[in-house]
């Protein structure tokens, strides 16, 4: 078996981190440190930490990467494998596996590199996506590719359930390129091919749907960023977080499901009621 470091965050390198524990030999996980959430700003464990301890797997919380991977000079390992960590491994760690380090994007790249690529796909309105194993250099998400693997998006998909299935399309392909890496002794590759784009983390602003937009566009919109962290829209003097919506026969935008202050999720019927009987 190829002995690995895993080095992950969020819930979309979950089922990359199962087969990476089940299909190696894992010496360690590597994720970002508790951070604080919620309205309370308590110290919450990433997705990764809690599926790791959950294994009774090693874990790492490096604040600075640079002095981690001197820590880690004496340790011969064969392989990282990297999936939605939420930083850039430098030089240094990236000459430490002997095969290299793997990337599971989801993404066809060079489609999408970046932070945000499944959001991306969804507010361009794309018909497929997928995912790429990449081995990882110094550039954001231009390494060579390992595997890759087209994913169709469905008509109606948000960004929640299109996560999820990206998710275990990766963990699938992953598991593909470690057994190939340990049968061949290397991960064969090629390079990147076609035009390059570069997506960037969400910021407030982009939530905010403006409904001059046409009525595809703001279904995109909701659907891209469903259910979390929701678009953003005035409604009835409100603002509201709207988090299903879908294109009506006459053209206009329905709004089935949405959040309003201080009350649950209801539908966009409901919520017109409501406002026009204050």
């Amino acid at each position: 078996m190829l002995k690995t470091l895993f080095f992950g965050t969020s819930a979309f390198a979950v089922p990359g981190l199962d087969v990476v524990a089940d299909r190696s030999e894992l010496a360690g996980v590597v994720t970002q440190p508790d951070r604080p959430a919620g309205r309370g700003q308590r110290l919450q464990q990433s997705a990764v930490k809690r599926a790791a301890l959950e294994r009774g797997l090693r874990v790492y919380e490096p604040k600075r990467l640079r002095d981690f991977a001197s820590e880690l000079q004496s340790v011969p390992f064969d392989a990282f494998v990297v999936a939605s960590y939420g930083k850039i491994l430098p030089k240094e760690l990236l000459a430490l596996p002997q095969l290299g380090a793997l990337n599971v994007h989801p993404s066809l790249l060079p489609r999408y590199r970046g932070a945000t690529p499944i959001q991306a796909a969804l507010l361009a309105g794309d018909r497929e996506t997928g995912v790429t194993i990449m081995l990882m250099d110094e550039g954001l998400d231009t390494g060579d590719i390992v595997l890759e693997e087209r994913l169709a998006i469905g008509e109606d998909e948000d960004f929640a359930s299109l996560h999820d299935r990206l998710a275990q399309l990766g963990a699938t392909l992953l598991g593909e390129a470690l057994a190939r890496g340990e049968s061949a002794g290397a991960f064969s590759s090629t390079p990147q091919e076609g035009e390059a784009s570069i997506t960037r983390p969400i910021a407030k602003a982009d939530l905010e749907i403006d409904w001059s937009w046409p009525a595809a566009r703001i279904v995109r919109h909701v659907r891209a960023y469903a259910p979390a962290p929701a678009a953003r829209a005035m409604l009835g003097g409100v603002r509201v977080k709207i988090l299903e919506a879908h294109v009506a026969p006459d053209g206009s935008v329905e709004i089935d499901a949405l959040v309003a202050p201080n009350h649950g999720r209801e539908s966009g019927a409901a919520f017109a009621r409501r406002v026009q009987a204050t």
